[in-house]
């Protein structure tokens, strides 16, 4: 009787202090064999993220993970894939209904503006679509700095007027369209054919410094 009793008390202790011992913290465990070989795994990390170069004057932990874009900030890189990612989600290969171009939805009246007269090879060419948005942002700033310069600060349609949401129109619009709407106070407006207003890109590109970006009248790209 005392036997039975005894075993059926020494048996769990048994078994608790293995579990006991297992879960020390501060035994060591065999690696050697360990491998994902094969696994299928499922990372929580997007791939914008993980393939930013930790490297760069920038740490990493500067950047912040919302729906898998990097936070830029205000100056002219931010402003420019702020609109690019506006126009295509940041595709350069993007052409859309109308025959727009590329990642920054370029027409090809404008594109030959600018000296280009090829969209094929433009299309396929990234640096050519970076150079040409500059180069056209540049001629922009020219045509309206005189209506930079009297309406940054002022108020139209209840949105404050930068210089940066003028740049912004300027590129879906034409800078004749915002000097239109700009010199009217709003009462001249325009909307592109997906329904994008002058005053909506006023105000959901306000505030970016774009000083980087030079007036120039004769601005072109070279390829």
């Amino acid at each position: 009787m005392i036997k039975k009793i005894t075993s059926y008390f020494v048996i769990p202790m048994v078994i608790c202090i293995g579990i006991v011992l297992g879960l020390n913290p501060e035994q060591a465990v065999d690696m050697t064999n360990y491998s994902t070989k094969g696994l299928t795994l499922n990372y929580t990390v997007s791939k914008d993220v993980a393939m930013l170069d930790n490297s760069k004057e920038e740490p990493l932990q500067e950047y912040v993970h919302t729906n898998f874009i990097p936070v830029l900030g205000k100056a002219y890189l931010g402003f420019k894939e702020a609109v690019a990612f506006k126009e295509s989600r940041g595709n350069y290969r993007a052409v859309n209904d109308f025959g727009y171009l590329g990642k920054y939805q370029f027409g090809v009246e404008t594109l030959k503006t600018l000296g280009i007269h090829n969209p094929d090879y433009f299309l396929n060419t990234p640096e050519l679509q970076e150079k040409a948005f500059l180069a056209n942002a540049e001629r922009n700033k020219w045509i309206l700095r005189k209506d930079i310069s009297r309406f940054v600060g002022k108020t139209i349609n209840g949105v404050q007027i930068t210089e940066s949401g003028i740049l912004a129109a300027a590129h879906l619009a034409g800078a004749g369209s915002v000097k239109k709407f700009l010199r009217s106070y709003g009462s001249e407006r325009f909307s592109d054919a997906f329904g994008s207003s002058i005053t909506y890109y006023m105000k959901k590109f306000s505030g970016y410094d774009t000083s980087y970006i030079s007036a120039n009248k004769n601005a072109k790209v070279r390829a």
